[in-house]
C-alpha cells in the first residue's frame, strides 16, 4: 500500500508554520521586494497589518502585510484594493515571497 504524505504546502521559512497549500498557487511569475514571489488564493495561520497604499510595477494598489502568525516574520502581503481595472483579479489574493517560504510534503 502506498503512504499518503498529505497535502502538498508552503510554510514560513523561519519557523516552518503552514501559510498555504500548493494547490492555492494562482501565478509563480510575480515580484516582491526580495525577488520572486507567488500569488495564491488563500493563506492561512497568518497576521494581516494594516491597510496602506503603495505604488507596485503594476500600479497604485492598497495592500496589508502579511506575517506568519507564529513568529511574526512577514512574508508578504495581501492585496486589499486594485486601483487600475486590469489588476481588480488579484484583489483579496495573496503575495508571499519565494525566499520567505518552503516546501512541505513535496
Amino acid at each position: 500500500m502506498a503512504e499518503f504524505g498529505g497535502p502538498r504546502l508552503y510554510s514560513c521559512c523561519n519557523c516552518r508554520n503552514h501559510v498555504s497549500l500548493h494547490d492555492d498557487v494562482i501565478s509563480k511569475a510575480f515580484q516582491g521586494r526580495h525577488g520572486r514571489a507567488f500569488l495564491f488564493s488563500h493563506a492561512m495561520n497568518i497576521v494581516v497589518g494594516p491597510k496602506e497604499d503603495r505604488h507596485l510595477l503594476t500600479g497604485l494598489h492598497t495592500v496589508a502585510d502579511i506575517s506568519c502568525a507564529d513568529c511574526r516574520e512577514v512574508l508578504g502581503w495581501k492585496y486589499e484594493r486594485a486601483y487600475e481595472a486590469s489588476q481588480k483579479y488579484k484583489e483579496g489574493k495573496y503575495i508571499f515571497e519565494k525566499l520567505k517560504i518552503v516546501k512541505e510534503n513535496w
